[in-house]
């Protein structure tokens, strides 16, 4: 998810911690005044604020994210744009900082006078993102940003357009590894995470899960920070624990890193779930070796086979636009802007406070699925388990949306 560059073969990915927001820049972000926008008169295009990490630590999502949102641009106007009118998103870039975020959003109510907004990327720009927006009661929907602290703040306008945030993301797998017969479930686990708000949550909730059907925990929870890039003593704590089942709160690099490391000292579990990092699709192949990938779980808001409203039509664009796969980053934001216009279709105007109650009362079809939230705007539904198998990544749970029928497990050992 976070910024990447490459370097000897591997991806370079730093996410910064994000510890509690610091108290001036929570001022500077609740204190944004402007118009608030969204008054959406006269027949001119509809403007559509946007604040993306285009440069610096997380540009690499930050450049799928727009991605998304030009694709959805692009389908919009050529069937007739919103209520009639045109849309033209302005994206600027906030640098991966949180200081230019909110610089950024009070610059595009105040000055630029946006008649919506459509949120960026990662939890760290969210939270003072999302804050502005709501101080100037603007609706705010963002791609990524499951953190649970996102949703503890009262605020109203503010909607996550994922399945579900961090704490649920690994339930059906923590599901599927109880419901293993006693004989073949991992008898004992380890658990290690990035210093990073959407990773640590996901390792820490899947632990007393898996605690409850006799899954003894060895090793954990240990975290790392996110500028770390040596291994050794992470994985040589983990070999010495002997875990059957290894739980990582990965986002790139962390990722890759320490399946080399595992390599390197000959240590192999039989089930390795990673957070982010194997969503990265032939990125994550190249650095650590496609035949290694084999066995790996992960967890995903989305899936370029899904049959899901929209799907087909946005993989099959962004494959003749960019001679790839869609990343998840990009479908995040198209299926945020999917939700932003259902409202704004269903209401029949730009007011707001009225988008934003709509959103709570009903849900909205996407590319990830149909998607509602409860009263904090924090999603109700399940993310998507999904392994690598043969080569690329495959669903398999739910079984109503699993694009492979089998599961791989015990992991085979690395190659």
């Amino acid at each position: 998810m976070p910024g990447r560059g490459w370097a000897h073969g591997v991806i370079r990915v730093i996410r910064p911690r994000i510890p509690a927001l610091p108290a001036a820049l929570l001022v500077l972000a609740l204190a944004a005044t402007g118009c608030g926008g969204g008054g959406g008169t006269g027949g001119g295009p509809i403007k559509i604020g946007i604040s993306l990490p285009l440069t610096g630590d997380l540009a690499q999502p930050g450049k799928e994210a727009r991605r998304g949102y030009e694709i959805w641009r692009d389908f919009t106007n050529a069937a007739g744009g919103l209520l009639g009118r045109k849309v033209q998103p302005k994206i600027v870039d906030d640098a991966s900082s949180q200081k230019t975020i909110v610089t950024d959003y009070q610059r595009l109510i105040s000055q630029d006078r946006v008649d919506l907004l459509f949120g960026t990327f990662s939890s760290l720009l969210n939270l003072p993102a999302s804050a502005v927006a709501e101080k100037n009661g603007m609706l705010y929907v963002e791609p990524a940003g499951g953190a649970p602290e996102m949703f503890t703040r009262g605020f109203t306008h503010l909607f996550f357009a994922q399945e579900a945030t961090a704490p649920h993301q690994a339930d059906l797998l923590a599901a599927w590894v109880c419901g293993l017969p006693a004989n073949r479930r991992p008898k004992s686990a380890a658990y290690v995470s990035q210093d990073d708000p959407f990773a640590k949550p996901v390792v820490a909730a899947i632990r007393p899960k898996l605690e409850s059907c006799g899954v003894r925990t060895v090793y954990g929870l240990k975290t790392y920070p996110a500028d770390q890039t040596s291994f050794d003593a992470v994985v040589n704590g983990i070999k010495a624990s002997k875990a059957d089942a290894v739980f990582q709160g990965a986002v790139f690099d962390d990722g890759v890193g320490v399946i080399r490391q595992m390599k390197q000292v000959g240590y192999s579990p039989k089930l390795l779930f990673q957070t982010s990092a194997p969503s990265e699709s032939d990125q994550y192949a190249k650095g650590i070796g496609p035949k290694n990938t084999e066995g790996v779980f992960y967890t995903v808001s989305w899936d370029q086979h899904a049959a899901t409203t929209g799907n087909a039509k946005f993989v099959a664009e962004y494959r003749k636009r960019f001679g790839a796969d869609p990343a998840e980053d990009a479908a995040d934001a198209f299926a945020t802007a999917q939700v932003v216009a259902a409202a704004v279709k269903a209401v029949g105007s730009l007011d707001q406070d009225k988008l934003a109650a709509w959103l709570h009362k009903n849900s909205v079809n996407t590319v990830e699925g149909k998607l509602s939230w409860d009263r904090t705007g924090a999603p109700t539904g399940r993310f998507l388990l999904a392994q690598w198998q043969g080569g690329s990544s495959r669903l398999v749970l739910p079984p109503d949306l699993a694009t492979s029928k089998n599961i791989v497990y015990p992991k085979p050992t690395w190659q």
